[in-house]
Protein backbone atom coordinates (compact mmCIF):
# COMPACT_ATOMS: atom_id res chain seq x y z
CA UNK A 1 0.00 0.00 0.00
CA UNK A 2 1.65 3.37 -0.90
CA UNK A 3 0.77 7.21 -1.95
CA UNK A 4 3.09 7.72 -5.47
CA UNK A 5 2.97 11.17 -6.54
CA UNK A 6 3.92 10.89 -10.59
CA UNK A 7 5.51 14.17 -11.58
CA UNK A 8 2.82 16.23 -9.90
CA UNK A 9 3.11 19.98 -10.27
CA UNK A 10 0.81 22.64 -9.45
CA UNK A 11 0.59 26.41 -11.47
CA UNK A 12 -1.58 29.05 -10.16
CA UNK A 13 -2.18 32.23 -12.06
CA UNK A 14 1.04 31.70 -13.55
CA UNK A 15 3.24 31.25 -10.62
CA UNK A 16 4.45 27.56 -9.85
CA UNK A 17 3.51 26.51 -6.36
CA UNK A 18 5.14 22.87 -7.01
CA UNK A 19 7.39 21.65 -9.50
CA UNK A 20 7.40 18.56 -10.86
CA UNK A 21 7.60 15.85 -8.06
CA UNK A 22 7.64 12.04 -7.66
CA UNK A 23 7.02 11.08 -4.55
CA UNK A 24 6.03 7.21 -2.91
CA UNK A 25 5.25 6.96 0.73
CA UNK A 26 4.83 3.52 1.84
CA UNK A 27 2.53 2.21 4.10
CA UNK A 28 3.13 2.71 8.19
CA UNK A 29 5.85 5.24 7.67
CA UNK A 30 6.13 8.78 8.98
CA UNK A 31 7.52 10.99 6.49
CA UNK A 32 8.26 14.59 6.99
CA UNK A 33 7.94 17.96 4.75
CA UNK A 34 10.67 20.32 6.02
CA UNK A 35 10.53 23.16 4.46
CA UNK A 36 10.67 27.24 5.24
CA UNK A 37 7.31 29.03 5.13
CA UNK A 38 5.77 29.17 1.31
CA UNK A 39 8.37 26.18 0.37
CA UNK A 40 5.52 23.99 -0.88
CA UNK A 41 4.37 22.26 2.78
CA UNK A 42 1.22 22.64 2.57
CA UNK A 43 0.49 22.90 -1.39
CA UNK A 44 1.76 19.35 -1.74
CA UNK A 45 -0.62 18.01 1.55
CA UNK A 46 -3.23 19.39 -0.56
CA UNK A 47 -2.34 17.80 -3.10
CA UNK A 48 -1.91 14.93 -1.65
CA UNK A 49 -5.27 15.05 -0.06
CA UNK A 50 -7.17 16.07 -2.96
CA UNK A 51 -8.36 19.58 -2.06
CA UNK A 52 -6.30 20.82 -4.59
CA UNK A 53 -6.09 19.12 -8.22
CA UNK A 54 -2.06 18.82 -9.46
CA UNK A 55 -1.96 21.04 -13.17
CA UNK A 56 0.01 17.95 -14.97
CA UNK A 57 0.88 14.66 -13.06
CA UNK A 58 -1.07 11.77 -11.35
CA UNK A 59 -1.42 10.94 -7.72
CA UNK A 60 -1.99 6.84 -7.09
CA UNK A 61 -3.34 5.37 -4.14
CA UNK A 62 -2.46 1.55 -3.91
CA UNK A 63 -1.70 1.53 -7.24
CA UNK A 64 -5.30 3.10 -8.27
CA UNK A 65 -5.23 6.81 -9.79
CA UNK A 66 -7.09 9.41 -7.57
CA UNK A 67 -6.02 12.56 -9.07
CA UNK A 68 -9.87 12.92 -10.09
CA UNK A 69 -11.38 11.71 -6.35
CA UNK A 70 -12.91 13.70 -3.94
CA UNK A 71 -11.59 14.65 -0.58
CA UNK A 72 -14.64 13.15 0.84
CA UNK A 73 -14.07 10.06 -0.95
CA UNK A 74 -10.66 8.96 0.10
CA UNK A 75 -9.42 7.69 3.24
CA UNK A 76 -7.77 11.17 4.85
CA UNK A 77 -7.48 12.68 8.09
CA UNK A 78 -5.83 16.43 7.93
CA UNK A 79 -4.99 18.49 11.03
CA UNK A 80 -3.62 22.07 10.33
CA UNK A 81 -1.87 24.63 12.88
CA UNK A 82 -5.04 26.26 13.25
CA UNK A 83 -7.36 23.87 14.85
CA UNK A 84 -10.76 23.04 13.13
CA UNK A 85 -13.25 22.03 15.70
CA UNK A 86 -17.14 22.03 15.69
CA UNK A 87 -18.08 25.05 18.07
CA UNK A 88 -21.05 22.91 18.94
CA UNK A 89 -20.44 19.73 20.00
CA UNK A 90 -18.89 18.89 23.00
CA UNK A 91 -15.00 17.65 22.92
CA UNK A 92 -16.65 13.95 23.48
CA UNK A 93 -18.59 14.39 20.33
CA UNK A 94 -15.95 16.23 18.65
CA UNK A 95 -13.68 13.20 19.07
CA UNK A 96 -16.31 10.64 18.02
CA UNK A 97 -18.13 11.93 15.15
CA UNK A 98 -15.64 10.21 12.46
CA UNK A 99 -15.93 6.67 13.83
CA UNK A 100 -20.21 7.63 14.35
CA UNK A 101 -20.13 8.88 10.52
CA UNK A 102 -18.49 5.08 9.55
CA UNK A 103 -21.46 3.50 11.79
CA UNK A 104 -19.03 2.19 14.22
CA UNK A 105 -21.22 0.90 17.39
CA UNK A 106 -21.47 3.14 20.58
CA UNK A 107 -19.04 0.92 22.78
CA UNK A 108 -16.61 0.80 20.49
CA UNK A 109 -16.99 4.60 19.83
CA UNK A 110 -16.62 5.55 23.78
CA UNK A 111 -13.64 2.87 23.98
CA UNK A 112 -11.67 5.19 21.11
CA UNK A 113 -12.37 8.43 22.22
CA UNK A 114 -11.80 7.56 26.21
CA UNK A 115 -8.57 6.16 25.21
CA UNK A 116 -7.32 8.95 23.19
CA UNK A 117 -9.02 11.75 25.07
CA UNK A 118 -6.01 10.22 27.81
CA UNK A 119 -3.49 10.15 25.79
CA UNK A 120 -3.83 14.06 25.07
CA UNK A 121 -4.77 14.89 28.35
CA UNK A 122 -8.83 15.91 27.52
CA UNK A 123 -10.38 13.37 29.62
CA UNK A 124 -11.29 16.03 32.14
CA UNK A 125 -12.73 18.42 29.27
CA UNK A 126 -15.04 15.88 27.41
CA UNK A 127 -18.11 17.34 28.12
CA UNK A 128 -16.80 21.13 27.36
CA UNK A 129 -17.36 23.04 24.46
CA UNK A 130 -14.63 24.23 22.00
CA UNK A 131 -15.27 27.79 23.32
CA UNK A 132 -14.27 27.01 26.47
CA UNK A 133 -11.15 25.66 26.00
CA UNK A 134 -7.41 26.97 25.69
CA UNK A 135 -5.94 26.93 21.96
CA UNK A 136 -3.72 24.09 22.89
CA UNK A 137 -7.03 22.27 24.18
CA UNK A 138 -8.36 22.85 20.80
CA UNK A 139 -5.75 21.69 18.79
CA UNK A 140 -5.66 18.06 20.71
CA UNK A 141 -9.19 17.96 20.00
CA UNK A 142 -8.22 18.28 16.46
CA UNK A 143 -5.61 16.18 16.80
CA UNK A 144 -7.74 13.86 18.38
CA UNK A 145 -10.48 13.55 16.05
CA UNK A 146 -7.88 12.80 13.42
CA UNK A 147 -6.77 9.94 15.40
CA UNK A 148 -9.44 8.12 16.19
CA UNK A 149 -10.57 8.19 12.46
CA UNK A 150 -8.82 5.43 11.29
CA UNK A 151 -7.81 7.08 8.09
CA UNK A 152 -4.83 5.38 5.75
CA UNK A 153 -3.88 8.62 4.94
CA UNK A 154 -2.82 11.16 7.64
CA UNK A 155 -1.42 14.65 7.34
CA UNK A 156 -1.27 16.86 10.40
CA UNK A 157 0.40 20.71 8.73
CA UNK A 158 2.51 22.10 11.29
CA UNK A 159 0.03 20.53 14.26
CA UNK A 160 2.09 21.50 17.48
CA UNK A 161 3.15 24.84 17.30
CA UNK A 162 0.38 25.86 19.14
CA UNK A 163 1.41 23.94 22.06
CA UNK A 164 3.04 24.42 25.25
CA UNK A 165 6.80 22.72 25.21
CA UNK A 166 6.24 19.80 27.43
CA UNK A 167 3.06 18.87 25.58
CA UNK A 168 4.73 19.51 22.45
CA UNK A 169 7.20 16.96 23.61
CA UNK A 170 5.78 14.18 24.88
CA UNK A 171 3.38 14.16 21.14
CA UNK A 172 6.37 14.13 19.51
CA UNK A 173 7.30 10.76 21.19
CA UNK A 174 3.61 9.57 20.62
CA UNK A 175 2.78 10.30 17.47
CA UNK A 176 5.49 8.12 15.76
CA UNK A 177 4.20 5.31 17.59
CA UNK A 178 0.69 5.64 17.40
CA UNK A 179 0.63 5.63 13.58
CA UNK A 180 3.07 2.95 12.77
CA UNK A 181 0.92 1.11 15.00
CA UNK A 182 -1.95 1.84 12.92
CA UNK A 183 -0.24 1.25 9.51
CA UNK A 184 -1.56 5.07 8.05
CA UNK A 185 0.77 6.28 5.82
CA UNK A 186 1.77 9.78 8.16
CA UNK A 187 2.66 12.83 6.49
CA UNK A 188 4.04 15.79 8.71
CA UNK A 189 4.67 19.30 7.77
CA UNK A 190 7.50 21.78 9.69
CA UNK A 191 9.45 24.45 10.04
CA UNK A 192 11.97 23.44 12.57
CA UNK A 193 15.01 20.54 11.38
CA UNK A 194 14.67 19.89 15.16
CA UNK A 195 11.27 18.47 14.94
CA UNK A 196 12.06 16.56 11.96
CA UNK A 197 15.02 14.76 13.87
CA UNK A 198 13.51 14.05 16.99
CA UNK A 199 10.23 12.66 14.59
CA UNK A 200 12.30 10.56 12.67
CA UNK A 201 11.29 8.08 9.72
CA UNK A 202 11.73 9.77 6.65
CA UNK A 203 12.22 13.25 5.60
CA UNK A 204 11.18 15.24 2.50
CA UNK A 205 12.89 18.98 2.35
CA UNK A 206 11.11 21.58 0.22
CA UNK A 207 12.12 25.06 -1.37
CA UNK A 208 10.43 27.21 -3.20
CA UNK A 209 8.22 24.34 -4.25
CA UNK A 210 10.43 21.82 -5.10
CA UNK A 211 11.69 18.68 -2.73
CA UNK A 212 15.51 19.05 -2.93
CA UNK A 213 15.82 15.43 -1.16
CA UNK A 214 13.99 12.78 0.18
CA UNK A 215 15.06 9.58 2.16
CA UNK A 216 16.16 8.48 6.17
CA UNK A 217 15.94 11.58 8.30
CA UNK A 218 19.09 10.93 9.54
CA UNK A 219 20.58 10.85 5.91
CA UNK A 220 19.15 13.15 4.97
CA UNK A 221 20.79 15.83 7.76
CA UNK A 222 24.17 14.28 7.59
CA UNK A 223 24.70 13.79 3.94
CA UNK A 224 22.23 16.58 2.62
CA UNK A 225 22.29 16.53 -1.31
CA UNK A 226 22.89 20.14 -2.29
CA UNK A 227 23.65 23.43 -0.54
CA UNK A 228 19.90 23.85 -0.63
CA UNK A 229 18.90 21.08 1.44
CA UNK A 230 21.81 21.86 3.68
CA UNK A 231 20.68 24.81 4.49
CA UNK A 232 16.88 23.67 4.94
CA UNK A 233 17.87 21.11 7.14
CA UNK A 234 20.52 22.91 9.30
CA UNK A 235 19.08 25.97 12.21
CA UNK A 236 19.96 28.28 11.91
CA UNK A 237 20.65 27.70 8.48
CA UNK A 238 24.44 26.57 7.18
CA UNK A 239 26.77 28.65 7.04
CA UNK A 240 29.16 28.86 4.21
CA UNK A 241 32.43 30.40 3.03
CA UNK A 242 33.93 30.50 -0.73
CA UNK A 243 37.31 27.71 -0.38
CA UNK A 244 40.10 26.66 -2.93
CA UNK A 245 41.66 23.26 -3.29
CA UNK A 246 44.76 23.30 -4.26
CA UNK A 247 47.20 20.22 -4.41
CA UNK A 248 46.87 18.63 -0.47
CA UNK A 249 45.24 21.59 0.98
CA UNK A 250 42.19 23.29 1.29
CA UNK A 251 42.13 26.97 1.82
CA UNK A 252 39.95 29.29 3.11
CA UNK A 253 41.84 32.47 2.49
CA UNK A 254 44.01 34.53 4.93
CA UNK A 255 45.81 31.80 7.04
CA UNK A 256 43.24 29.43 7.11
CA UNK A 257 43.49 25.84 5.31
CA UNK A 258 43.19 22.04 6.21
CA UNK A 259 45.02 19.12 4.75
CA UNK A 260 42.94 17.75 1.57
CA UNK A 261 42.15 14.26 3.43
CA UNK A 262 39.54 11.98 3.36
CA UNK A 263 36.68 13.12 1.04
CA UNK A 264 38.85 16.32 -0.16
CA UNK A 265 41.50 14.18 -1.51
CA UNK A 266 40.04 12.86 -4.66
CA UNK A 267 38.66 16.48 -5.92
CA UNK A 268 40.15 18.42 -8.13
CA UNK A 269 42.12 21.65 -8.02
CA UNK A 270 39.48 24.76 -7.93
CA UNK A 271 37.19 26.88 -6.17
CA UNK A 272 34.44 25.26 -3.78
CA UNK A 273 32.04 26.47 -1.33
CA UNK A 274 32.85 25.24 2.13
CA UNK A 275 29.84 24.70 4.58
CA UNK A 276 29.28 23.94 8.29
CA UNK A 277 26.56 24.14 11.30
CA UNK A 278 26.26 26.80 13.58
CA UNK A 279 26.68 24.52 16.37
CA UNK A 280 30.41 23.52 15.26
CA UNK A 281 31.46 27.00 15.61
CA UNK A 282 33.76 27.23 19.14
CA UNK A 283 34.93 29.97 21.06
CA UNK A 284 37.42 27.95 22.51
CA UNK A 285 40.14 25.33 20.54
CA UNK A 286 38.95 22.04 21.57
CA UNK A 287 40.76 20.20 18.59
CA UNK A 288 44.01 20.77 17.06
CA UNK A 289 42.87 20.29 13.81
CA UNK A 290 40.91 23.39 14.35
CA UNK A 291 41.10 25.93 12.34
CA UNK A 292 41.02 29.56 13.38
CA UNK A 293 38.89 32.96 11.75
CA UNK A 294 38.89 36.28 12.86
CA UNK A 295 35.31 37.36 12.68
CA UNK A 296 33.75 40.71 14.01
CA UNK A 297 30.73 40.04 16.56
CA UNK A 298 27.54 41.72 15.75
CA UNK A 299 25.39 40.76 18.32
CA UNK A 300 24.67 38.20 21.17
CA UNK A 301 21.48 36.75 22.12
CA UNK A 302 21.66 34.09 25.45
CA UNK A 303 19.10 31.75 25.21
CA UNK A 304 19.43 30.29 29.15
CA UNK A 305 22.31 27.27 28.17
CA UNK A 306 23.62 28.48 25.04
CA UNK A 307 24.34 31.57 23.18
CA UNK A 308 24.08 32.55 19.59
CA UNK A 309 26.94 34.39 18.19
CA UNK A 310 26.35 36.62 15.14
CA UNK A 311 29.37 37.22 13.20
CA UNK A 312 30.61 38.86 10.06
CA UNK A 313 33.67 37.16 8.15
CA UNK A 314 34.91 39.09 5.65
CA UNK A 315 31.46 39.12 2.93
CA UNK A 316 30.27 36.30 4.69
CA UNK A 317 28.08 36.29 7.68
CA UNK A 318 27.81 33.47 10.21
CA UNK A 319 25.09 32.40 12.92
CA UNK A 320 27.37 30.59 15.84
CA UNK A 321 25.83 28.37 18.70
CA UNK A 322 28.17 27.41 21.47
CA UNK A 323 27.27 26.02 24.89
CA UNK A 324 26.96 28.62 27.91
CA UNK A 325 26.56 31.97 28.75
CA UNK A 326 28.66 34.23 26.87
CA UNK A 327 28.11 37.92 27.63
CA UNK A 328 30.39 39.27 24.58
CA UNK A 329 30.84 43.42 24.26
CA UNK A 330 28.94 43.81 20.25
CA UNK A 331 31.29 45.01 17.77
CA UNK A 332 34.72 43.83 19.02
CA UNK A 333 36.87 40.89 17.19
CA UNK A 334 36.45 37.33 18.02
CA UNK A 335 38.17 34.29 17.26
CA UNK A 336 36.71 31.36 16.01
CA UNK A 337 37.17 27.56 15.45
CA UNK A 338 36.60 25.10 13.36
CA UNK A 339 36.94 21.21 13.17
CA UNK A 340 37.42 20.08 9.46
CA UNK A 341 35.76 17.18 10.60
CA UNK A 342 32.61 19.07 10.30
CA UNK A 343 32.82 21.12 6.86
CA UNK A 344 31.12 19.88 3.84
CA UNK A 345 32.24 21.02 0.04
CA UNK A 346 29.98 21.79 -2.89
CA UNK A 347 30.87 22.78 -6.15
CA UNK A 348 29.83 26.20 -8.12
CA UNK A 349 26.02 24.73 -8.92
CA UNK A 350 25.72 23.74 -5.42
CA UNK A 351 25.62 19.84 -5.29
CA UNK A 352 27.42 17.98 -2.71
CA UNK A 353 31.22 16.63 -3.67
CA UNK A 354 32.58 15.51 -0.26
CA UNK A 355 30.82 15.15 2.97
CA UNK A 356 32.09 15.86 6.38
CA UNK A 357 34.06 13.09 7.37
CA UNK A 358 32.00 13.57 11.06
CA UNK A 359 28.82 12.49 8.33
CA UNK A 360 30.52 9.51 7.06
CA UNK A 361 31.78 8.22 10.61
CA UNK A 362 28.35 8.13 12.29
Amino acid sequence: MALELQQVSRVVDGRVQIHPTDLTLEKGTMNVLLGPTLSGKTSLMRLMAGLDAPTNGRILWHGKDVTGVRVQDRGVAMVYQQFINYPAMSVYDNIASPMRLKGNSASEVDRAVRATAEMLKLTPMLTRKPSELSGGQQQRCALARALVKGAGLVLLDEPLANLDYKLREELRAEIPRIFEDSGAIFVYATTEPEEALLLGGQTATLWEGRVTQFGSTPQVYRIPADATTARVFSDPPMNFLPCFKQGHRVNFGDTANVPADGSFAALPDGRYTAGFRANHLEINRHSGDAVEFQCRLDVTEITGSETFLHLHHGSDRWVGLVHGVHDLAPGTGLSVWLNPAHVYLFDASGALVAPAAYALAA
